[in-house]
């Protein structure tokens, strides 16, 4: 997370020096979302093969090398070598994101929630590291700025592949039955209610933080803000992220799942309606903090959601088709962040996060209609059958 909230800070901007063709700033960052996704679903499968534990490791490996490139990228100013650099952080993502399922599958229904929220609150440390780390390392090697930010995160890379080293999951050899183990088709797993709202709510919720923080730095740029005064914004978005992680948990279990998921989407709109009333360090701080909150709570209320719609047998294809579906529009947001901002401008991307943050709204508000209902019927059959026996 330290390293993702660095590129995070970073990449926009150094697409912007390296590409000929400004538009393209926020290329690198999208095609490292679109590798995450590419990434999902191979490593789902790899996961079942070796364990998650082995495929953990060679995802950190992936990331020293993708850092590596990146940093020699930018010595170079050659824009096609920082783009495979990004795709090889975003490749070691794909693996990275089974971390919070890892953690859901491990505990019983009821932690669910709280395993999740425990391990993105790993984040909080990120949001003083990522930020911070670019910052200060910026103009380390000279006429290549944040070259040497991406050569200190490879230290983070390899800390994550000792601590991953010392993980006790044991890998549960497949069963020589594989057509009986594989669970329900997944168009099966799909159909559910509560699988089609993770869906949306993790999609949207998702797209609508990448496309505002993606055009975050360029819109500060332009607005004539200090770098600093970038680093300081994200810094508090990516805490915003993580922070609420301690308690969102705690929360979902107090007040219910889709109250929870329902506060996240109103901070989003809190945060675009912050952003169209001014370009201030303090406008963007206040808006990117509340942003940051609302993907926490509808990221962990998404994956919480997702983790009750399958079995064990289930787990690697369910969580693989959700994160490829996610990703696939996350990284659709991030390229247009860079577009839209160069062309039409800051105001224009905010308007267009609305419909995004409305449909989390309306899908949360279907999902309770139906399981009102649902809980309902059972009562109602069971009068009617009670009726029924009586008159028999």
């Amino acid at each position: 997370m330290s390293g993702t909230s660095l590129m995070v800070a970073t990449t926009a901007l150094v697409g912007f020096a390296l590409a000929d063709d400004k538009i393209y700033a926020s290329l690198p960052f999208t095609l490292q979302l679109v590798a995450t996704m590419l990434t999902s679903i191979p490593a789902a499968m790899l996961m079942a093969k070796i364990g998650r534990k082995s495929t953990f490791l060679l995802g950190t490996v992936i990331a020293m090398l993708g850092a590596a490139i990146c940093a020699y990228a930018v010595t170079e100013h050659n824009f096609l070598y920082f783009i495979i650099g990004s795709i090889l952080i975003g490749v070691f993502s794909g693996f990275a994101n089974f971390y919070r399922f890892t953690a859901a599958d491990s505990v019983d229904t009821d932690h669910k929630s709280r395993a999740i929220s425990f391990v993105l609150a790993g984040g909080v440390l990120a949001a003083l590291i990522g930020p911070n780390l670019a910052n200060h390392t910026r103009d380390i090697i000279a006429n290549a700025a944040f070259a040497a930010s991406y050569a200190s995160i490879i230290i983070l890379y390899i800390l994550s592949f000792v601590l991953l080293s010392f993980l006790d999951l044991p890998h549960k050899k497949p069963h020589t039955d594989t057509k009986q183990d594989s669970g329900r088709p997944i168009i099966d797993i799909i159909k559910q209610p509560r699988f089609i709202i993770a869906l949306i709510s993790g999609m949207l919720g998702y797209a609508t933080m990448t496309l505002l923080m993606t055009a975050t730095p360029l819109a500060m740029q332009h607005h004539n803000h200090a770098y600093s005064d970038t680093a300081f914004v994200i810094q508090w978005h990516v805490l915003g992220m993580f922070a609420p992680s301690f308690f969102t948990g705690s929360l979902i279990k107090k007040f219910g799942l889709l109250r929870v998921m329902f506060l996240g989407a109103v901070f989003a709109i809190a945060c675009i309606v912050i952003n169209l009333n001014g370009t201030t360090t303090y406008h963007f701080w206040i808006a990117l903090l509340l942003l940051g909150i609302s993907w926490n709570f509808l990221f962990i209320g998404a994956t919480t959601l997702l983790t009750e719609t399958y079995s064990e047998s289930e787990r690697f294809k369910t969580q693989a088709t959700n994160d490829f579906l996610v990703f696939s529009v996350v990284a659709a947001a991030s390229l247009s962040a860079g577009i839209l901002h160069h062309k039409f401008g800051w105001q224009f991307v905010n308007y267009l996060a609305i419909p995004a943050v409305i449909g989390i709204i309306l899908s949360l508000l279907w999902l309770y209609k139906v399981e009102k209902l649902s809980s309902v019927q059972p009562d109602s059959e069971m009068i009617e059958n009670a009726t029924n026996a009586a008159e028999s």
